[in-house]
C-alpha cells in the first residue's frame, strides 16, 4: 500500500482554502465534513465519517469552522455538521445535520 493510499483511509484535516480546492480537484469523490469541536452532533457524526474514510473510495476532508471561519463563510456554511460531496471537482450534494451512515454511503455510491 502506498503512502498516499494509507493517508486516504482516514480523514484529512484541511489547512486552508487552497488545500481544500487542491484535494477536491485531485480526487474523484470527496466528502467534506464541516465541524466544530464544541458541536455535540459533530462528535456523534465523527465515528461515521471515519468509517466512511476507511471503508469507501471517497476521500474524506475535515474542516474546522472555528479555525477556518473565512473558508466556511465563503462556502455558505451556516450550521454544523454540514457534509458536502464533490464528484470530479464539482459540488454534487450538501447535507446538514447528523446523517445515517447508509445514506452517506448511498450518496458516495451514486457519485462513484
Amino acid at each position: 500500500m502506498s503512502k498516499s493510499t494509507a493517508e486516504q483511509s482516514e480523514p484529512i484535516h484541511v489547512e486552508d482554502d487552497d488545500h481544500l480546492n487542491e484535494l477536491v480537484s485531485e480526487h474523484a469523490v470527496v466528502l467534506v465534513d464541516y465541524y466544530a469541536d464544541w458541536c455535540g452532533p459533530c462528535k456523534m457524526l465523527e465515528p461515521t465519517v471515519e468509517e466512511i474514510a476507511a471503508e469507501t473510495d471517497a476521500v474524506v476532508l475535515k474542516v474546522d469552522i472555528d479555525e477556518l471561519q473565512e473558508l466556511a463563510q465563503d462556502r455558505g456554511i451556516r450550521s454544523v455538521p454540514t457534509l458536502e460531496f464533490y464528484a470530479n471537482g464539482e459540488q454534487a450534494e450538501r447535507l446538514i445535520g447528523v446523517q445515517d451512515k447508509a445514506d452517506l454511503i448511498d450518496v458516495i455510491d451514486d457519485l462513484s
